[in-house]
């Protein structure tokens, strides 16, 4: 499993990443491993807002559909519009080019709510020793 030691991880496998005034989100390579070859992205509106957990994206793959959760609260700026032809990157390179949104954060204190990388990496474990 590959983490991004810059970002905070959700327990429902989102990452966010602050990079000035601006956060950037997505699934993490954890997340994309669960769901397989992602087939769909059904995100946001730019300038929609969203309080933190709230639903904002799907997420299809010829196993399943995920829902995706805001890290943070905030209105979306953009959107990754390369995965409406080609979803498959969030498969490739969660952390990269297969970002999902970015967003005005509007409480930056949420972080603190958010795991590291290293509590998010025993997080999972503790998930995958429960199955």
């Amino acid at each position: 499993m590959k983490l991004d030691p810059k970002a905070r991880y959700t327990k429902t496998h989102e990452w966010v990443r602050v990079e000035g005034n601006e956060a950037i989100c997505g699934i993490t390579d954890y997340a994309q491993e669960q769901l397989s070859d992602i087939v769909y992205v059904e995100l946001p509106e730019v300038g929609d807002t969203f309080a933190q957990g709230d639903e904002f994206a799907v997420i299809e793959s010829v196993k399943t559909a995920a829902d995706c959760y805001m890290p943070l609260s905030g209105e979306i700026t953009a959107i990754n519009e390369a995965l409406a032809d080609s979803p498959e990157l969030v498969n490739k390179d969660p952390y990269g080019e297969g970002w999902l949104v970015r967003f005005r954060p509007s409480d930056l204190s949420e972080m603190n709510s958010l795991m590291d990388a290293e509590a998010y990496e025993k997080f999972v474990a503790e998930e995958e020793a429960k199955e």
